[in-house]
């Protein structure tokens, strides 16, 4: 029995959730949900690979020294709004697996749903082993209240397994400081990082605010999502993906050819 058919309902979830936000092709790596024109997105000094969405007006999202790869949507459809809540709540009646308590340092965890009865403040590394169709659910505040804090707190996936198979469910806020984070969070207020890395999708009933951080989200089909670049040799470091522009003919390509990733120079295309 794989993955998916043992959290059957976490799966669906996710086909469910990628058909709602359809209208944003690769669906939003940052969103905040507020009801009404309350949304707001605040990134500064920060990198967002993925596309931010808003319910609030086009001024709700903020930018300062903030580079975004993807679209900036403000603001989204109702559908959007209603799609967020619909998932946000299904998640909350997903059945554990086990109970949780402490700070997960030195934890490792297969596949499963795991729950904190109320808060969890997260630190050292937590470790996720599965294979590639693995799915991990975290519910913070099962209890009713309960936010996610990690200060100083790193995730590993080991043997195959991936971030964008990771969901965090939390009643209350999210906020990571200093922390190498794994997942997509369905946050019930704000999400916060801060000075650190974010592999998923943010996505809250609240403000989304990014200081000193940098968020790769994943695309609607469960794929890190990479930046477009200028170059003909890509996802080096840079996690960019140039696609092929020599349209059938070397000869018309700026492909920079033999070059590597990260280190393409400039190799010889459109001679």
């Amino acid at each position: 029995m794989n993955s998916c058919q043992k959290y059957f309902s976490v799966c669906v979830l996710a086909l469910l959730t990628q058909a709602a936000f359809a209208k944003d092709a690769a669906g939003p790596a940052i969103l905040s949900a507020t009801p009404g024109h309350g949304g707001a997105v605040t990134c500064t000094d920060s990198t967002i690979i993925g596309n931010v969405d808003s319910t609030g007006l086009p001024a709700s999202v903020v930018q300062t020294s903030c580079t975004i790869s993807g679209s900036v949507l403000a603001p989204v459809s109702t559908g959007v709004l209603t799609a967020f809540n619909s998932a946000y709540d299904s998640l909350a009646l997903t059945p554990c697996d086990q109970v949780l308590t402490g700070t997960l340092a030195g934890v490792t965890l297969s596949p499963g749903v795991y729950c904190f009865d109320a808060a969890a403040t997260l630190t050292g590394l937590l470790t996720l082993n599965g294979p590639s169709n693995g799915t991990w659910l975290f519910k913070v505040g099962t209890s009713g209240t309960g936010a996610l804090t990690g200060t100083n707190f790193s995730m590993a996936m080991a043997n195959g397994g991936t971030a964008c198979n990771v969901t965090w469910w939390v009643a209350q806020a999210a906020t990571m400081t200093t922390s190498d984070f794994l997942g997509t969070i369905y946050a019930g207020a704000a999400i916060t990082d801060t000075g650190g890395t974010f592999s998923g999708n943010a996505l809250a009933k609240a403000a989304v605010t990014l200081t000193g951080a940098s968020l790769t989200g994943c695309d609607s089909g469960g794929a890190t999502a990479k930046q477009g670049c200028n170059q003909g040799v890509g996802n080096g470091p840079e996690a960019c993906d140039p696609g092929n522009s020599n349209q059938g003919n070397p000869l018309r390509s700026n492909d920079e050819l033999g070059g590597t990733p990260g280190n393409p120079g400039r190799k010889g295309g459109n001679k």
